[in-house]
């Protein structure tokens, strides 16, 4: 695998056990840790000296730790310890190489760095590689076995327990399977393990507490190069993502924050450095702050992972757990007489502080339950009391009482449930849950009220929006004199039902008088607001009422049958009084008044203003009347009940009468038709002058009969004329489209008579008796024919003539 420039290795610490202060800070801020947070891992390698551990760390994260020449023999390569970042893995790796264990340099004596070294590596890192040979495996004095049951045993005395993954490969794996070797080497680790000498609080703590342990077996580099390449790609994989859930450090525990790592080590190595044989600080407050630490973090670990607190704060979790607190308080005084009796030998004052801190630390672990518990105890209160108020107001309980009733008896039930929960060693004030608590059920009362109060307003707002908005509209279409009156006493009777209605179902509501007067006031309000509302609906289609009211009393005569005008109806007083009737309608709509305002003004006022000025000023045009529609306002009506302004109304007359004079002409016109159609004799004086002028003509037409004949004759064809045309029809529509029509039909109408005529004459020759049956039948049909053709072009001849006419006409 190739190097990476990125892998910026440093010595963190010489062969002597200097510190590099100024490197690892340089180091930080050139591998960008501080920005990785909590994101990042720590693996370092030991093993014997010249065993490959560096080679394997340059495969296997692409570092470029110095290597030993095995041309030059074998020798000291790596001093100290040194780090490096991992080149390509995520999330960020941090690499450190020790120097190498039974090295001859340090000469056979001087173990103490490879101890501490050792120590520092466990101390600090996530994932320790433990490079050993294939064939130490199942040699007591080989295998790093002396140096590991001394690290065990300071492990668990000087730091807190912190879960390091040991990962031992085995290097220049022999036919030996894996699976095989695995076995002996864990048990080697077991029994090293079970060897160390361990406190009283980890006596029975298994390996799997402190240290997740795997094993890898890898080739030989240098006999088979590229499968150890092949194996150490496969190993690097694992490496990936190595702190997530199920990685190799998924469950590791005491992370540093990155920025911070620096000074985490410094502190360590200061620790182990001073302690050079690896015992405890020696003065008397040391040692009992650092113990009393130590018994007091066992104590509260031993409590955290106590099955039984663990199972009642799962509990409390999901629900209320009867008797809490005598269990609680059971657990706790447990743990801290453990505690004084493990720390009563230690400094008075040290083990007092420190049981002190425990206490509060026990207490800030246990106050989320507790809290927890209160909340159950308070939400299930609530409910119990939602539940319990519900069915006492659907018993048909009045609501105050029901409302007091319930809150006493469920803040009694709340004060049991506070009682069995305390916690001796605290004094937790339970009073702000329990005003919450109080706080809650007064708002769901209000609320329940609300809803009450709203559902009934609304429920007799309903009943009045029923009872005023038909009725109204039809006083408002039926508008005369009684209307306004009939609109009040209507309003008047059903509010006054309504409010005594709602009176009465709030006197269960244990309301003040002023409250309770508002709300029947608001109903009152909104009575009043349905008829303005619907009295301004229909001012506002006041104009099409008017002209359908004119309609119906113009086109419909008292018994509601349609008009004929045959010309003896007086058009000028219907018209009047149709028209009243819609300036009646327009009076009524002109103002809202429900309090008995100017109840004839506007009527007085509209009709002084539209109909009698309009009668003086046809009679006298020389007087000038001030007209009383000049205004915005209505005289006694304040504005905000004024519907049509008297300006409004003036325009809305004129618009009005143009838009209904087409009917009172089309009356007139019809009328005056009528009585044209019905009068066909000429005038007294023109009958007169025919007789007097006419009377020589008479009386030879009496002393000569032949002139009569030919009168008569001349009638006949006159009268036939007069039929055939229809004259009195063609003269309906008028004197000129009846000349018009009748020039177009009387040429075709006098040809088709004469050739009639002459077909009758022909008939006698064609009656004369037939030789045989089949020629008489013949000419039957023939007759038949003929006479049925004459009809036929007489009818079409007529009928193209009308047409003729028709069309001319139009």
């Amino acid at each position: 695998m190739a190097k990476s420039e990125e892998c910026c290795s440093t010595q963190l610490l010489d062969g002597d056990g200097t510190f590099n202060v100024t490197g690892i800070d340089q180091f930080i801020k050139e591998a960008k840790l501080a920005e990785c947070g909590l994101s990042y891992a720590v693996v370092s390698i030991m093993g014997p000296q010249s065993s490959g551990k560096s080679t394997l760390l340059n495969h296997l994260f692409a570092t470029n730790f110095r290597e030993m020449d095995a041309f030059r023999g074998r020798s000291q390569t790596t001093k100290g310890i040194w780090v490096a970042k991992c080149a390509g893995i995520e999330p960020c790796t941090l690499v450190m190489d020790l120097e190498g264990t039974d090295g001859r340099e340090r000469g056979e004596d001087d173990t103490a760095f490879e101890k501490q070294s050792a120590l520092f590596a466990l101390a600090v890192s996530d994932i320790v590689l433990i490079n050993m040979w294939c064939h130490d495996i199942g040699r007591e004095q080989a295998a790093n076995k002396p140096l590991l049951k001394t690290v065990f045993q300071v492990m668990m005395r000087l730091f807190s327990p912190r879960k390091t993954t040991l990962m031992f490969v085995i290097r220049d794996k022999t036919r030996t399977p894996l699976e095989n070797l695995e076995p002996v080497l864990r048990e080697d680790i077991q029994k090293i393990w079970d060897s160390v000498p361990k406190p009283e609080a980890h006596k029975e703590t298994p390996l799997s507490e402190f240290f997740n342990v795997e094993v890898v077996a890898l080739s030989s580099y240098e006999e088979k190069e590229e499968q150890f390449k092949e194996q150490v790609a496969s190993l690097r994989q694992r490496f990936y993502h190595s702190i997530a859930p199920g990685g190799l450090a998924g469950d590791r525990r005491g992370v540093v924050p990155a920025s911070g790592f620096s000074f985490s080590a410094q502190q360590i190595w200061k620790v182990i450095k001073e302690n050079k044989d690896l015992d405890l600080p020696a003065h008397k407050v040391m040692v009992a702050t650092v113990r009393c630490e130590e018994i007091a973090n066992e104590k509260y670990a031993a409590f955290a992972g106590n099955e039984e607190w663990s199972e009642l704060d799962e509990a409390v979790q999901s629900g209320p757990i009867s008797g809490f607190g005598k269990k609680l308080n059971s657990i706790l005084d447990t743990c801290l007489s453990e505690y004084d009796a493990e720390a009563i030998y230690f400094d008075e004052g040290v083990r007092t502080g420190k049981r002190q801190q425990l206490e509060e630390k026990l207490l800030q672990l246990v106050q989320p339950a507790f809290q927890a518990l209160l909340g159950h105890i308070r939400s299930g209160t609530l409910d119990k009391f939602k539940e319990a108020f519900d069915k006492a107001l659907k018993g048909g309980e009045g609501f105050s009482a029901a409302a007091h009733n319930c809150s006493q008896s469920f803040m009694a039930w709340f004060d049991e449930g506070c009682a069995d929960a305390v916690i001796t060693l605290a004094n937790w004030d339970t009073s702000k849950v329990r005003d919450k608590l109080k706080r809650d059920i007064e708002a769901h009362i209000a609320s329940v009220r609300a809803a009450k109060l709203s559902e009934l307003t609304a429920l007799y707002e309903s009943k009045l929006k029923d009872a005023l908005s038909a009725p109204v509209e039809a006083l408002l279409d039926g508008a005369n004199s009684e209307t306004w009156p009939s609109i009040r006493k209507l309003f008047r009777r059903e509010t006054e039902s309504a409010v005594s209605g709602l009176s009465s179902a709030l006197s269960g509501f244990d309301m003040d008088e002023e409250a309770k007067g508002q709300i029947l006031a608001n109903l009152e309000a909104y009575a009043r607001g349905v008829v303005e509302a619907k009295t301004k609906e229909e001012a506002g289609r006041v104009l099409i009422r008017m002209k359908d009211r004119f309609a119906t009393l113009f086109s419909h005569d008292s018994d509601s049958m349609p008009r004929v005008w045959t010309g003896k109806e007086d058009i000028r007083a219907i018209t009047k009084t149709a028209r009243s009737a819609s300036l009646k309608l327009l009076s009524v709509m002109a103002a809202i008044r429900l309090d008995d305002e100017g109840a004839d003004n506007i009527e007085n006022t509209l009709s002084l203003a539209l109909v009698d000025s309009t009668n003086a000023a046809v009679k006298d045009r020389s007087i000038t009347i001030a007209d009383p529609l000049a205004s915005s306002t209505w005289q006694e009506i304040s504005a905000s009940k004024t519907l049509i302004t008297p300006v409004q109304c003036k325009s809305l007359w004129r618009q009005f009468k143009a838009e209904t004079e087409y009917s009172v002409s089309q009356a007139i016109s019809a009328q005056e038709a009528n009585k044209r159609n019905n009068n066909w004799l000429p005038p007294p004086w023109a009958i007169v002058a025919l007789i007097v002028l006419g009377f020589n003509e008479f009386m030879t037409l009496l002393r000569n009969p032949f002139y009569l004949c030919v009168i008569f004759v001349g009638f006949l064809l006159v009268k036939a004329l007069w039929v055939q045309l229809d004259v009195a029809g063609e003269f309906r529509n008028g004197a000129l489209p009846g000349l018009l029509s009748l020039s177009t039909k009387v040429v075709p109408t006098i040809m088709n008579m004469m050739k009639r005529l002459a077909e009758e004459g022909a008939k006698p020759a064609a009656n004369d008796p037939p030789r045989n049956p089949a020629p008489a039948s013949t000419g039957y049909g023939k007759e038949g024919n003929s006479s049925s053709e004459i009809s036929s072009s007489g009818s079409s001849g007529v009928t193209e003539s009308e047409y003729s006419s028709s069309s001319k006409h139009d």
